[in-house]
Formats: C-alpha cells, sequence, structure tokens
C-alpha cells in the first residue's frame, strides 16, 4: 500500500513538473505576436516621427524652423559651455597663451618678422583645414568646398605657371593675387611636380580637415556601442538596421555599403587606408563601423589621415592640374568652337576670359588692373553664392529637426512614464 501511494505522488510530481515547464513555453507562443505586434507599432511611430521631422524646413514651415533652430542653438550653446567649464583647466592654458602670443604681437622688436610669419602661416592653413571641415561635416548636407575654393585654386595657380614660366609668384599678395614674377622664366621650364609643390600645402591642409569632419560619425557610433544607449542619429540606426537585413540586401546601395562595412571591419587599418584613398560617399558609414565595432581611434584617424591628406590629396591635384595644363586649355577652347551652330558663340567668352587672366597676370603692382567683367566669372561667382546660402539653409534645417526630436522624445518618456503609473 505503501509502495502504490509512493508511485502515485511521483506520478504527481512528474506531471507538475511537466506542466510547469509546458507554461511559459505557452506564454512564449502567446506572446511572441504581441511582441511582434509591439516592434511593429514602435517602427510605425518612429517612420511617422522621422517624416514629421523631415518635413520641417525653411520653404514649408518657416516660422517654427527658425523658432526650432534658435531653441536648439541656445541648448547647444548652453552644452558646450557645461564641457568647457568641466575642462576648465585646458581652457585656462588655452587663453593663456592667446594672451602671450598677443603680447608678443602687440610688442615692437626684432621678433616681429617671425611672428608675422606665423601668423600668416597658421591663419592660411587654419583656412584650408575650415574648409575641409565643412566639406567633411556638413551638419546635414557637405558644403563642396573642393570645388568652390580648392579646386578654382590649384587650377589659377596651374594656368599661372605656365603663363609665367614660373611659381615663384612675390609675396604677398601671393595667395590673396597671383602676379608674374618680374624676372620671369623660360617656357617649357614648368614641371607637373613644381606645380604640385607649390599647392601642396594648402591640399594637405584642406585634406586633413576632411579627416578631421570625419570624427564625430565615430564618436557617436563608439559612444553608443559603450554605453548601450540609443543614440540621436538616424545614421547609426539605419546602420543597426542594415546589419540586421545583411543577409537579405538586394539592392546595390545597400551591398556597397555592406562591402565598405566588412572591408573596414576585417582588413582593419588598410581597409580604412584604402577606403579613404579614393573619393568614396560612403565614407561616412567606414567611420560608424569603426566607431561600432571599437576599432582603436588612432587606427581609424591615421588612416583617415593619410589617405585623405596625403593619397586622396595627390590624385585630385593631379587631375585638376594635369586638365587646367596649357595644351589641354587650348585643346578645350578649340573643341569648344568646333561644335555645331553654337559653338563660336560659346568659345568667344572662355577666349575673352583666359586672355583676361593672362592679362591680370602680366599687371604689377601700381599698374592697375584692367576692370573687365566676364559672365563666366559673374556666373561663377553667383553658383558660390547659392551653394553657401544652400549650407546655410541646410544647417538651419537640421538642427530645427535635432530640436524637433528632443520633443518627441521628451513626449514619448512622458508617455511612458505615465502609462506605467
Amino acid at each position: 500500500m505503501s509502495s502504490c501511494c509512493l508511485v502515485d505522488s511521483k506520478v504527481n510530481e512528474m506531471a507538475t513538473n511537466r506542466a510547469r515547464c509546458e507554461q511559459p513555453q505557452k506564454r512564449g507562443t502567446k506572446d511572441k505576436p504581441n511582441g511582434y505586434f509591439a516592434d511593429s507599432v514602435v517602427s510605425e511611430r518612429r517612420q511617422k516621427d522621422r517624416e514629421e521631422r523631415l518635413a520641417l524646413v525653411l520653404w514649408r514651415r518657416p516660422i517654427i524652423t527658425l523658432h526650432y533652430f534658435l531653441l536648439e542653438t541656445f541648448i547647444t550653446l548652453k552644452e558646450w559651455t557645461l564641457k568647457l567649464w568641466r575642462r576648465r583647466g585646458a581652457v585656462f592654458l588655452f587663453l593663456v597663451l592667446c594672451s602671450l602670443f598677443s603680447l608678443a604681437y602687440s610688442t615692437e622688436g626684432a621678433h616681429q618678422k617671425y611672428v608675422q610669419y606665423l601668423e600668416k602661416r597658421i591663419l592660411w592653413c587654419a583656412y584650408w583645414v575650415g574648409l575641409g571641415i565643412l566639406s567633411s561635416v556638413g551638419l546635414g548636407t557637405g558644403l563642396h568646398t573642393f570645388l568652390l575654393y580648392l579646386g578654382p585654386h590649384i587650377a589659377s595657380v596651374t594656368l599661372a605657371a605656365y603663363e609665367c614660366g614660373s611659381t615663384d609668384f612675390p609675396e604677398p599678395p601671393y595667395p590673396d593675387q597671383i602676379i608674374c614674377p618680374e624676372a620671369g622664366g623660360m617656357e617649357g621650364s614648368i614641371s607637373l611636380w613644381s606645380i604640385i609643390s607649390k599647392v601642396r600645402m594648402e591640399a594637405c591642409m584642406w585634406g586633413a580637415g576632411t579627416a578631421i569632419g570625419e570624427l564625430p560619425p565615430y564618436f557617436m557610433a563608439r559612444a553608443a556601442r559603450l554605453s548601450g544607449a540609443d543614440p540621436d542619429d538616424e545614421d547609426y540606426e539605419e546602420f543597426e538596421q542594415m546589419l540586421g537585413h545583411a543577409e537579405t540586401a538586394q539592392d546595390f546601395v545597400t551591398r556597397a555599403k555592406l562591402g565598405v562595412q566588412n572591408m573596414v571591419q576585417k582588413v582593419g587599418f588598410f581597409g580604412i587606408l584604402a577606403c579613404a584613398s579614393i573619393p568614396n560617399p560612403l565614407f561616412d558609414l567606414a567611420g560608424i563601423t569603426c566607431g561600432h565595432f571599437l576599432v582603436p581611434f588612432w587606427t581609424f584617424f591615421g588612416a583617415t589621415l593619410i589617405g585623405k591628406a596625403i593619397i586622396k590629396m595627390h590624385i585630385q591635384k593631379l587631375f585638376v592640374i594635369i586638365t587646367f595644363s596649357k595644351h589641354i586649355v587650348e585643346q578645350m577652347v578649340s573643341l569648344i568652337g568646333s561644335l555645331p551652330r553654337v559653338g563660336p558663340s560659346i568659345q568667344k567668352p572662355f577666349s575673352e576670359y583666359l586672355e583676361a587672366q593672362r592679362s591680370k597676370l602680366h599687371h604689377h603692382t601700381g599698374e592697375g588692373t584692367p576692370a573687365s567683367e566676364n559672365w563666366l566669372s559673374w556666373v561663377f561667382e553667383k553658383v558660390v553664392l547659392v551653394m553657401v546660402c544652400y549650407f546655410i539653409f541646410s544647417i538651419i534645417n537640421s538642427m530645427a529637426q535635432s530640436y524637433a526630436k528632443r520633443r518627441q522624445r521628451s513626449q514619448q518618456q512622458r508617455y511612458s512614464e505615465e502609462k506605467t503609473k
């Protein structure tokens, strides 16, 4: 009798354990549709919020966009002020150095020529580094400073070198104005290397600026990976979605992005160097990838700096110098003139513009420069103005959208807090 009771109790215990094991499985199967439904609701809400933010632009909602832009500017200034206050020791040291330089700058003496030389070089390098940063960081859209500033500068130096027969332009007015040296040079004495050497400093500084501009995506992705927080960046969200759907990617753009990500992740330093050494619109993804996979800072920045400031910059310089060499320009002008019907009418302003530039190169200080206006230079100035204005508008739109995202996040947080109460 006692053995039967023991058997019955063991059977009941086994049945109870089996029921307990099956209970979570049934709950899991029930919760799976609910979890999928919750994820779909969250993704739909994020997509709706993103569409609302993208609609916040100056030409659609100018008053709200400007209002949000000013609020975001105030918040950003407040955050930067707090960061500087936390690093007040470094700020104090910087102010002391600036004060010493200002004292040396204002004091008369034999050191003035060295101070003026340093001032000129520092301002010149800072100018090109700043343009490089603007081209790379963008704040929503990059200002194509190579096409607007560095490319035309290299082209003007190239044309002047072939016209003057020398690159020893008098300083000043170079680089503000290019004037042929009085001694002149032998025709045919200009080499490709001499022009490359003349523009090497500004080109390398511009390339270094573009490398510095690639750091924000790297730091953002690295901080998000280390903290586990959801970053306030849509590019990083797109990157995580791309990694989640890597096996099912079909379109060319996604596969190209995955190719860049795999090269950077697997090859390391030389993969980053290869991506940075060629014109690559997907290089922002390389910065996000390196930050996400915790690539060391100097590995990423060193490869980016070498690739952009040395290798890529020399490739771009060679292209511009060869394109604007004397015989190539003459062939291009003659080719324009050979076009049927409209050729001669288009060729005339180009020839007049080149002739005006040549005459300016031979007008020395005190002789006066010809004040001729050409429609090509007028059009280029207006294109530069339009692109700069568009860049400013894009900054305003981007900052206004950032503030809108802050509002959406705070509203979602309040809603979740009220829901949990």
